[in-house]
């Protein structure tokens, strides 16, 4: 490919990502305003919190708890590598796949906080079963026709997928994954129909669904659309089902389309705005995986409690030696910040005050990545009885602890429902929108001289305004006197919020329009503005707590009081980091790597590779 032809890919893929943005904030976000240097703990304090559930939640979430531990073998689901019928038909009896589906439609009704409280329920049971209810209920057809689709399709749709019927979401292609604006899946309009062709990868809950949710793209105006189809059409095939390091049950296929004819009304939404509809789902639907997330982190956290407690070594209990010790309090401090974050965005998704979008993607992101090092950590406690299977360790009478599992299962945590990677890029878009507002014109290489001398006066008085407020905050310094111990770590977001600010807008001056490209710079701004989101709803949760007296109010203010301090530590290196880091050199290394200048460190792999190839020895009897 030639450089233009690059460059010309480049632009169309970052147009059609910047079309599929929700431009607009309506609602005041909380960490919007952190990426504007601004800490509005008003947002977010006192704490949101439910003091009583409704009878019919209470009700729904006993009968899970039974039916999980009465009816449900995760060990089996693993082993066999499929859901038994009698687990898919109970949880469709009690009506686990409609809990979010209005009551009008045949489903439960719940709201986001309750059905966050039944994901933490299963995300602490099994990965396979919170795979499959997630990802019907976030990113299948129930969410997007749900908040979209015309009544004519709720009703078409929703009550069977109340009633169990399973669904699934088809965007990534094999040749198209986070980039959509090479989607090769066309639909082309024929009368009363939109013909579908194409082919999807790792379409998750797949090969069991019987509804889809389809992005495909019209070949002559290259826009987007997302479609209702249904499995038994004819045209639609599964191709084959993909297999995984975890998660062994996961019904994940490939999915092909051949000229199959889907009906006018079967569209989601409006022509061209299937992007759109995908990314404001996701704004709720991300919040599935980082409240499962919270319920692994709660068994890893039982798992080293008992463990550390039990476990003699040099005669006393392993969590009394300092190396073990910090890993426990490591683990406990981080789950109390991660049920923080994803509980107090879950409220805010209830009451529909704030803009959710950069909340749900920092809860995604930072959730997985914390329960990942929680799992390894764990592991890294128990040891072999960590690495080792259930199944074995109950054959030798010992508690089956299912860490291996787990760890299997989260790891695509990191990668489902956008990538720590997306995650970072998508934030980091909005880390810097109010600059590409006030100057983008400067560092638009497209832009002409002429109009960016014309953007000069504009740009002037606003930084003129905005830079010197970045620093100065001396009408802020009361706001905190009445949080008692807590004030020294909002003092600290609030000083880290404005640094923030000046960073980014010092970064604009410096690489200007390769800022987009400075990914690492980006990511290390994101990194902060999550860490200063998880302190300060970590510090409203516990100072909430104490202010209603709470009995775990003493714990939380420990647990509080440690996470910031652990925080404020990397938020201080990342600071750093910013501008005093090996970026440019490693991005060199990997070009040299990725041209072969260091393909001698791969010498022994050129007569032994063992990537899934048949031995020799087979090849050559099967010719």
């Amino acid at each position: 490919m030639s450089q233009q032809q690059v460059q010309v890919s480049e632009e169309k893929a970052r147009a059609v990502a910047e079309e599929s943005r929700q431009k607009e904030w309506k609602n005041p976000s909380f960490m919007k305003e952190l990426f504007l240097g601004n800490f509005r703990f008003d947002l977010i304090s006192p704490y949101p919190s439910r003091d009583e559930w409704r009878p019919e939640f209470e009700s729904f979430y006993s009968a899970l708890t039974d039916f999980l531990r009465d009816e449900v073998d995760p060990v089996e689901i693993d082993v066999s590598e499929d859901y038994p019928d009698h687990v898919i038909d109970g949880l469709a009896r009690l009506g686990a796949f409609g809990m979010k589906i209005p009551t009008e439609y045949g489903g439960l009704g719940f709201d986001q906080v309750e059905y966050a409280q039944v994901m933490e329920l299963i995300g602490s049971f099994d990965g396979n079963l919170t795979a499959l209810l997630s990802a019907h209920q976030s990113i299948g057809v129930p969410q997007p026709v749900n908040l979209f689709g015309t009544e004519e399709l709720k009703r078409k749709y929703l009550p069977r997928c109340a009633a169990g019927e399973i669904s699934a979401f088809a965007l990534t292609e094999p040749e198209v994954g986070s980039d959509p604006a090479r989607l090769s899946t066309s639909a082309v309009l024929d009368g009363d129909f939109y013909v579908l062709n194409g082919t999807k990868l790792w379409c998750t809950n797949g090969t069991k669904a019987k509804l889809l949710v389809v992005m495909a793209m019209d070949p002559v105006t290259e826009k987007i659309s997302s479609f209702v189809v249904e499995t038994a059409w004819e045209g639609v095939e599964v191709e084959r089902r993909c297999h995984f390091m975890g998660l062994n049950a996961l019904a994940n296929g490939v999915i092909t389309f051949d000229n199959v004819k889907v009906p006018k009304e079967n569209l989601i939404g409006k022509e061209g705005r299937g992007l759109k509809i995908a990314l404001t789902t996701l704004n709720d639907g991300r919040l599935s995986i980082p409240n499962s997330s919270v319920g692994a982190a709660k068994y890893c956290l039982k798992a080293v409690r008992e463990f550390g407690s039990s476990r003699i070594q040099w005669g006393v209990p392993i969590g009394k030696h300092e190396a073990i010790a910090q890993k426990i309090s490591d683990i406990a401090a981080y789950t109390f910040a991660m049920e923080a974050i994803v509980k107090l965005a879950s409220h805010m998704s209830n009451d529909k005050r704030l803009d959710l979008r950069l909340e749900s993607a920092a809860c995604k992101e930072w959730n997985t990545w914390r329960g990942w090092q929680i799992i390894d950590e764990t592991m890294q406690v128990r040891g072999g009885r960590g690495y080792e299977t259930e199944s074995s360790l109950r054959d030798r009478g010992e508690d089956p602890v299912g860490i291996e599992r787990m760890m299997r299962d989260f790891r695509i945590n990191r990668i489902f429902e956008g990538s720590s990677e997306i995650m970072h890029l998508i934030m980091a878009r909005e880390a810097v929108d109010k600059h590409l507002q006030v100057a983008g014109t400067l560092i638009d290489r497209r832009a002409g001289t002429g109009a960016k001398l014309l953007a000069l006066p504009k740009i002037g008085l606003f930084y003129a305004w905005w830079y010197p407020t970045r620093w100065l905050a001396w009408s802020r310094w009361p706001r905190y006197a009445g949080y008692g111990k807590y004030g020294k770590h909002l003092r600290f977001i609030d000083r880290a919020a404005r640094k923030l600010a000046r960073e980014s807008f010092h970064g604009m001056l410096v690489y200007r329009e390769k800022m987009e490209r400075r990914q690492m710079f980006l990511f290390r701004l994101v990194d902060v503005v999550n860490e200063l989101f998880a302190m300060a709803a970590s510090v409203s949760r516990a100072h909430s707590e104490e202010q209603a007296g709470t009995a775990d109010a003493a714990h939380s203010a420990a647990l509080c009081d440690l996470f910031c301090r652990m925080s404020r530590r990397r938020v201080k290196q990342l600071f750093r980091e910013l501008w005093h880091n090996e970026d440019d050199l490693k991005y060199r290394t990997a070009q040299d790597v990725m041209g072969g200048r260091h393909i001698g460190r791969e010498k022994l792999l050129d007569d032994l590779d063992p990537s899934g190839r048949a031995p020799r020895r087979a090849a050559a009897a099967a010719s």
